[in-house]
């Protein structure tokens, strides 16, 4: 259960199916004065530091048991989400045996002196692991929530935060996508019929599928999700292959810079974006600095 009091429980009701998607901008929203947000998405993998193929099988026990260089790690993790607005986590542990029960949002958001934090565990398995997303944020969100995503597995699910109120907020939708294509497709229509009932949304994550995959030809179909820089290789990290990581926006937001950075502290690379965002959409929302208690667990 959400524990702050701050933020609604309760995701949104109602809206337009992935069917029948709200219009596009019109030239009205097009020139309406902006604010740029940097944007970071970024799978941490737990602070383990994956950078060699051998790694997988070398370090396996990292996944259960606590090492000595976890929290230089997450150090150095903190050094790159530093520099920017919204961070959107995957592969977070919430705190247990293998982080020394050290909540690894709450960690990063102290060190990178992110005034608000919350993480959402999706898998909780006691002791061993508490497998998390996690959002880090210089803004303070009008409502967070979690919605379940379909898959042969439970227990993924996206973490949304919302700034603002009615249709016309900005809605963030955090993602770590199944690894097999059936439940991938089934999470994708879920995703699809989310992202409809909002006019301005930011969709970051690992997605497990890259740009041309039958997934998210079909998510870019029925959204109005632009299709993301086609030439952003993120994973494995040491030499990135695949583009598994996005960070995609609907047509109402304007994508002023994207990249890959180059840093191999995961298996992933993190995806960074920087994005304007109508003004309005922020004008009662302050940029801040300091670290509050505004943390959110979920059970």
């Amino acid at each position: 259960m959400w524990t702050a009091t701050t933020i609604s429980r309760k995701p949104r009701k109602g809206g337009p199916s992935r069917r029948d998607p709200l219009p596009h901008a019109s030239a009205t929203e097009a020139s309406r004065p902006g604010v740029t947000l940097r944007l970071l998405s970024y799978n941490i993998q737990t602070g383990i530091a994956t950078t060699r193929p051998h790694h997988y099988l070398t370090q396996t026990w990292k996944q259960v048991l606590p090492h000595t260089r976890f929290v230089s790690n997450l150090d150095r993790i903190a050094g790159v989400v530093a520099p920017y607005d919204i961070v959107a986590l995957q592969e977070v542990d919430a705190g247990s045996l293998r982080t020394g029960f050290l909540n690894q949002t709450q960690y990063l958001a102290s060190q990178a002196g992110f005034p608000y934090w919350y993480y959402q565990v999706n898998r909780n398995f006691g002791k061993l692991a508490r497998v998390s997303l996690g959002f880090l944020s210089r803004l303070e969100p009008t409502e967070i929530w979690k919605s379940r995503l379909p898959g042969t597995l439970p227990g993924r699910s996206a973490m949304v935060m919302r700034f603002g109120t009615g249709e016309d907020s900005l809605l963030f939708v955090g993602i770590h996508l199944a690894l097999g294509r059936y439940s991938r497709r089934r999470q994708i229509a879920h995703l699809a019929e989310l992202v409809n009932q909002y006019r301005h949304v930011v969709v970051m994550g690992d997605m497990n599928c890259e740009v041309g995959s039958q997934e998210m030809d079909r998510l870019l179909e029925t959204t109005r999700l632009r299709k993301p820089n086609t030439g952003m290789r993120t994973f494995p990290s040491w030499r990135p292959h695949w583009h598994l990581d996005h960070i995609l926006v609907t047509d109402t937001l304007t994508v002023t810079h994207e990249e890959v950075l180059d840093q191999s502290i995961s298996d992933h690379l993190p995806v960074a974006m920087e994005v304007v965002v109508p003004a309005h959409l922020l004008e009662r929302t302050a940029f801040l600095s300091t670290v509050r208690d505004r943390s959110i667990d979920s059970q």
